[in-house]
């Protein structure tokens, strides 16, 4: 438990510093721990240190630790690429989808949500550098997609995500993340609730905070190598 706890000790300390050095608020940022691969003890170490929000990519794996872990009180996030015939249990099981890219997903998730539950938080995933191998829609189309989503019930768009390609200068990596930001920044006044900005990884998360990020999705520094 302790190399889980010393290193979320760690990330905080680095993402308060960022805010810091970037002019950001205080608490700006949230950590998103990745729990992809990893067990249910491995979570309740890391909510033992004080994270709440987890990433799942895969649906069957996660599945079975939303309720093997069902006692606390997490915030749960699906982070990975969405099936349309898996949108149920998505929309039955998760608090936040940051992948959403396609019309037909989102109108599915809206129709399967439950009205007993709180509207599902959306963010619209997109595709930076345009390769084919990522998901995502064009940096062009995503205001007309954000409009659509936001006309329908049961969810809430709340943001954009985006994995770019994989850059080791920190300035390449600052530019990425500007393009999104940029976008974000003036997208933000359309929407009501339109408020996390989802990007950066365990090896870039300082050039997102600086263009603005407001969620960070790591895995590996927070768990160590994946199981």
């Amino acid at each position: 438990m302790r190399r889980i706890a010393d290193n979320i000790s760690e990330i905080l300390e680095r993402i308060h510093a960022f805010e810091k050095s970037y002019q950001r608020p205080e608490g700006a940022v949230t950590l998103l721990a990745v729990s992809k691969t990893q067990p249910a003890e491995a979570i309740r170490q890391a909510y033992a240190a004080g994270i709440r929000d987890f990433g799942e990519n895969y649906l069957q794996e996660a599945e079975a630790k939303i309720a093997a872990l069902s006692d606390l009180d997490l915030t749960w996030h699906f982070i990975g690429p969405i099936q349309s015939n898996k949108t149920r249990l998505l929309a039955r099981h998760f608090h936040w989808v940051h992948s959403v890219d396609r019309l037909k997903v989102a109108r599915r998730l809206s129709e399967q949500r439950e009205d007993s539950q709180a509207p599902l938080n959306i963010c619209v995933q997109v595709n930076l550098s345009g390769e084919d191998s990522k998901s995502g829609i064009s940096l062009a189309d995503t205001e007309s997609f954000c409009q659509q989503v936001a006309t329908l019930p049961r969810l809430q768009l709340r943001g954009l995500m985006s994995i770019p390609a994989a850059e080791s200068d920190f300035g390449r990596q600052r530019q990425q993340f500007a393009r999104l930001a940029t976008e974000f920044k003036r997208l933000r006044s359309q929407f009501a609730g339109f408020d996390t900005l989802s990007m950066g990884m365990s090896g870039d998360y300082e050039a997102a905070i600086a263009e603005g990020a407001t969620l960070i999705r790591i895995g590996t520094a927070v768990f160590g190598a994946r199981i």
